[in-house]
């Protein structure tokens, strides 16, 4: 019964305001980039379209299908990224990472808002949910990152 009560305590109110109210929920009709994630352990999926201007996030979309627990990370993610680098969002998904997998230190703003899903430390079968949107997004804009440089 502890389990549930845990798993209960994981889906706390904070995180569901936050999977209720995801920024940027829609698609880009003309996107730079576009990747599509999926989590084969529970099937939630994640589209992110980006477009870069001076090396930094210029526009953002996202298409979520996940748990609350996804959702929220989507809605962080999609309420900081506008304005960020690649090396920036890099960063985030590596210490989101390390904060899931080694309880290492949140990632710093702008994506600090992360904080809440520290609770799911405990839930390694809900990490790949919660890392969607961050590799997703990092793959987006390096991709797009390469291009525009080449």
């Amino acid at each position: 019964m502890s389990g549930d009560t845990d798993l209960i305590k994981l889906y706390s109110g904070r995180i569901l305001e936050l999977a209720a109210d995801i920024p940027h929920h829609t698609r880009l009709d003309a996107p730079g980039a576009s990747v599509k994630k999926r989590s084969p352990l529970c099937g939630s999926t994640v589209t992110v379209d980006v477009t870069l201007e001076d090396g930094k996030v210029s526009a953002f979309g996202q298409d979520v299908k996940a748990c609350a627990l996804g959702q929220a990370a989507a809605s962080v993610v999609g309420g900081a990224i506008i304005g960020c680098t690649s090396q920036q969002i890099a960063a985030a998904r590596d210490e989101l990472r390390a904060m899931l997998k080694e309880d290492g230190p949140t990632p710093k703003a702008p994506f600090d808002g992360l904080e809440v899903l520290r609770p799911a430390v405990a839930f390694k079968n809900r990490h790949a949910s919660i890392m969607l949107t961050l590799d997703a997004a990092s793959e987006a804009v390096a991709q797009l990152a390469e291009t525009q440089s080449a």
